[in-house]
């Protein structure tokens, strides 16, 4: 059941460490070597690279969405594998996609790891599925509404 008590806000450095311990904490999508997402990157996409999003329940952080502004992409959307289910995915995806088409972008990119949850999510979003990358990444495309 989704809860309502869920708060959308722009992300802030603050939030860092929370986003962190998400990012680090997911069944899917797994980190390799974690070193190589650093507090200077989420830093960085918070307002110069791009922007970022959190999604509060009591004042506690489950999920967070960055948007990269370069290329037009999803740098990362994530939400805490105990609080999957509440409804944070579809909204933080909106705002982070929202933002890339209201910067011009006509369509806004993302690449997950195939056969996973989020692989079936952005497809349930209405994303298109493209080309996998290899036998492990597959790349999604969402065009701007018209």
């Amino acid at each position: 059941m989704k809860n309502m008590s869920l708060q959308f806000r722009a992300a802030t450095t603050a939030d860092i460490p929370a986003m962190s311990a998400i990012r680090l904490a997911v069944r899917e999508n797994v980190l390799n070597n974690p070193a190589r997402v650093t507090t200077q990157m989420y830093e960085d996409y918070l307002e110069r690279l791009g922007r970022g999003w959190v999604c509060e329940q009591d004042g506690e952080i489950i999920g967070f969405s960055y948007a990269e502004m370069a290329d037009g992409s999803i740098w990362a959307l994530f939400v805490s594998p105990d609080k999957e289910g509440l409804g944070a995915g579809a909204p933080l995806l909106k705002l982070a996609t929202e933002w890339l088409f209201s910067q011009g972008h006509p369509t806004v990119t993302l690449g997950t790891a195939a056969n996973t949850r989020a692989d079936r999510f952005y497809l349930a979003q209405g994303w298109t599925r493209g080309e996998m990358k290899d036998a492990v990444e597959v790349f999604y495309t969402l065009r701007a509404p018209v």
